[in-house]
């Protein structure tokens, strides 16, 4: 891992909330993801279970972990399973855990090989009532993949049959909707380094430059500042291709008089920031950009005020849009007497800002969260409104991530250039990098 090591607490304090929720005698069970041949003798990269390593740390395929509060042996209350490292290994994949850096790193004591699971689970499971199995639940669209999770459980149901088995997933929803403070410290990083790259990307731009590579520049920074990589595939879209909501070709050349849509975000440790910032390719906004760019600026800033505790998305999102459709009048985009007799489960301005305004975000960007309960002090949420007008050729959408607090937000992006002028500044101010 390029990211610098994690102090356990975090990890030991995330499995003593697990812990609390667990009905009694209970043991629950975490495996690491899967692992996907790419072609020939190459894989993926590995993307690690984010609830497994939300509890242990463990950044490492083929990894268990099994809890068991009250497992009659305290020996196995809290075991961790790793993939016993050979000589071949190290000479061709390099560092693995050994058992004292799986101890340090998870701050779980029982630590064995993967080839021990079977006879240590065999020699518990019986004493205890309720077996927790978790499979990803934080999905939107169905997959024909039968994932390893999913074939475990039928082995386990096939084997112990007599059990009663409980979701995890519902447990760990609840635990990672409210971040700790480490976990937004972790977070806050993932959020500097995407600041630095978009710093890095504003000296770059200028007619003539492609979008790959401004692409370039921005993963050259998040390398250089010990990020994993993306947090998920960089939008680098400019003119027309910014009304593209998921444009990932950023194969284009940028022209003179358009805007530059850049929605990108750092992953470190796990953790993921998620920015968008809309920026004039030739260090100017014309007379309408600025107009329009002012506009999603204000629904920002007044969306963030109305991130409060407690607020449901439904009454959130309902208040964002009506800020929208008066920024979109004032536009002259919207008709103030077509909006009056609007349809309210269509509403108008839908047609130019077609997405939610936020999402939860944490070790996932989309992160696991109940979006149907209000939201509550230690949620990250992403705010992001945009305005995309086909017919004018440029789309603008602008995007921070904020800390919900009973005291106020705290938006983690704060000091990142956002302010159109400030924009300009830094854009006319800086030498180039070609």
């Amino acid at each position: 891992m390029k990211y610098e090591d994690i102090e356990s607490t975090l990890f030991i304090e995330n499995r003593i909330k697990l812990r609390k929720l667990l009905k009694n005698n209970s043991l629950a069970i975490f495996r690491s993801n899967d692992e996907f041949t790419r072609s020939g003798d190459q894989d993926y990269p590995f993307k690690q279970n984010a609830d497994l390593f939300y509890l242990s740390g463990i950044d490492q395929e083929k990894t268990i972990l099994l809890i068991y509060p009250n497992c009659p042996n305290p020996l196995y209350s809290e075991v961790l399973f790793l993939r016993q490292t050979n000589e071949d290994i190290q000479v061709w994949e390099g560092h693995k855990y050994s058992k004292t850096a799986a101890q340090k790193a998870s701050g779980i004591q029982s630590v064995y090989w993967i080839d021990d699971f079977d006879n240590i689970l065999q020699s518990i499971i019986a004493f205890a009532d309720n077996i927790y199995l978790n499979v990803n639940e934080n999905v939107t669209t169905g997959s024909s993949f039968t994932s390893s999770d999913i074939r475990f459980i039928e082995q386990m149901k096939a084997k112990y049959p007599l059990h009663h088995y409980e979701r995890a997933a519902p447990l760990m929803r609840q635990l990672r909707d409210t971040k700790s403070h480490h976990e937004v410290q972790l977070i806050k990083k993932a959020c500097d380094i995407t600041g630095n790259a978009f710093l890095r990307a504003l000296q770059y731009i200028q007619p003539g430059v492609s979008e790959y590579e401004i692409e370039a520049e921005i993963i050259h920074e998040f390398i250089r500042r010990r990020a994993t990589g993306h947090a998920y595939p960089p939008i680098i879209a400019s003119g027309i291709n910014a009304n593209i909501l998921h444009y990932n070709d950023n194969n284009q050349s940028c022209k003179n008089g358009d805007l530059i849509l850049m929605d990108f975000g750092a992953e470190y440790a796990n953790y993921n920031a998620d920015m968008t910032r809309t920026v004039p390719v030739n260090r100017r906004y014309t007379t309408r950009q600025r107009e329009v760019y002012n506009a999603v600026l204000h629904v920002m800033k007044e969306a963030i005020k109305l991130m409060v505790p407690g607020i449901s998305s439904k009454e959130y999102n309902q208040n964002v849009g009506e800020l929208m459709t008066e920024q979109l009048i004032g536009l002259n985009l919207l008709a103030a007497n077509d909006v009056k007799k609007q349809n309210p489960a269509y509403p108008l301005y839908k047609k130019y800002f077609m997405h939610g305004i936020s999402h939860h975000l944490g070790l996932d960007v989309h992160d696991l969260a109940n979006r149907y309960l209000p939201f509550s002090s230690g949620n990250v949420l992403t705010c992001e409104p945009g305005i995309y007008i086909p017919e004018e050729g440029f789309g603008i959408r602008l995007e921070n991530n904020i800390l919900l607090t009973h005291d106020g937000n705290i938006d983690l992006m704060k000091h990142i250039p956002v302010e159109a002028d400030e924009i300009e500044e830094i854009m006319n101010s800086t030498p180039t990098l070609l």
